[in-house]
């Protein structure tokens, strides 16, 4: 597999990412090991989790596991020195992951150190903010999103005592590069113009959702990224599994996310994903994924490699089955013939969720 460098840090990584956010709920240690296994073998080396994972649900008791199941596979296979990792501190506003806390540049570094225990590394690769501690417009709030209710001042304080933090830990080499997570446009520039003023770490990457079904990086996020040399760590690839077709015409599998949101009490709408319009896409994208001669999760994550500013997806799976299953189609590149043919079902099915 080809190896990228995330952003202008000088670290390269592999083309794709394995997503870990199940892992320690869903996704038991042999599961979880034997898709670690398989990635490396396939040439992916490049690791996401977070503070906060497993997900579906996040619990005050599992906060953390999956960090941990990392460094449980580091420790049996002694692998260290062939993977990066990234990791995500949690902004405010999550009860389950430390009372909602939040980072700021009193707390980043003891968060590292904790991160860093739980995955038993001495450095993390990649260290990012998983949602912007202003609010962001990700997680379907961009349809009543206000941003009014910003403060420029506050927010450009916060970046500053922030980049601050995060060069101490650079310096004392418990971080590599630093990333965004759920940002924007202007949130991206404004981290970019603290780092360079204050000489601290730059922007490497931003992890925002991207995929066939949601599209909303393709034009300001698209140009800062080619003109800043910022690179999308596109998380949800195949819309939390909607790009499966394994939802169309009202199924719920069993052991599916929505199976389990359901048995613990939740709705099943898959973060506010499941609309009509999303299964009238996904029957669309999937019509011309037959026509084409595609699997259809093939094609959503070959398209995203397609883009023309730099995209890293980062698939995840449940289970080893459906990693092998991502994976077969991983090489696969679209034509620029088959990339416009997408782009005539995205503009009848625009922003369907």
């Amino acid at each position: 597999m080809d190896q990228v460098e995330l952003g202008r840090s000088g670290i390269r990584v592999s083309a794709v990412c394995l997503g870990t956010m199940t892992f320690g709920n869903q996704t038991g240690q042999k599961d979880a090991f034997a898709q670690m296994d398989r990635a490396l073998d396939a040439g992916i080396s490049f690791l996401d989790t977070a503070e906060m994972y497993p997900v579906n649900p996040v619990r005050k008791e599992t906060v953390g596991n999956s960090e941990r199941m990392i460094g449980a596979w580091l420790a049996a296979r002694g692998n260290r020195a062939k993977v990066q990792i990234a990791t995500k501190i949690a902004g405010p506003g999550n009860m389950q992951v430390r009372n909602g806390q939040g980072y700021d540049g009193g707390n980043v570094g003891t968060q590292i150190d904790v991160s860093l225990s739980r995955l038993g590394v001495d450095v993390i690769d990649l260290y990012q903010l998983h949602w912007p501690s202003r609010g962001s417009y990700a997680f379907r709030q961009n349809w009543g999103y206000d941003p009014s209710r910003i403060d420029p001042g506050k927010t450009l304080a916060e970046m500053a005592d922030m980049i601050g933090a995060l060069q101490k830990a650079v310096d004392a080499g418990k971080i590599r590069a630093f990333g965004l997570s759920n940002d924007s446009a202007w949130g991206t520039i404004r981290w970019i113009d603290t780092a360079a003023r204050l000489g601290g770490p730059r922007v490497a990457s931003v992890q925002n959702e991207y995929s066939l079904l949601n599209r909303h990086y393709d034009t300001d996020m698209a140009e800062m990224a080619i003109a800043e040399g910022v690179t999308l760590l596109s998380y949800s690839p195949l819309a939390a599994g909607l790009l499966t077709g394994k939802y169309q015409n009202g199924a719920v599998p069993p052991g599916s996310r929505v199976a389990v949101d359901i048995a613990n009490g939740g709705a099943g709408h898959l973060g506010g994903r499941k609309t009509d319009r999303a299964f009238g896409a996904v029957a669309a994208y999937q019509d011309l994924a037959n026509r084409l001669g595609w699997d259809l999760i093939h094609m959503a994550n070959a398209w995203g490699l397609a883009r023309p500013f730099p995209v890293i997806p980062i698939i995840g799976a449940t289970s080893d089955d459906q990693l092998a299953h991502n994976l077969a189609g991983i090489e696969k590149r679209l034509s620029a013939e088959e990339v416009a043919e997408i782009n005539l079902v995205h503009r009848a099915w625009p922003m369907p969720y």
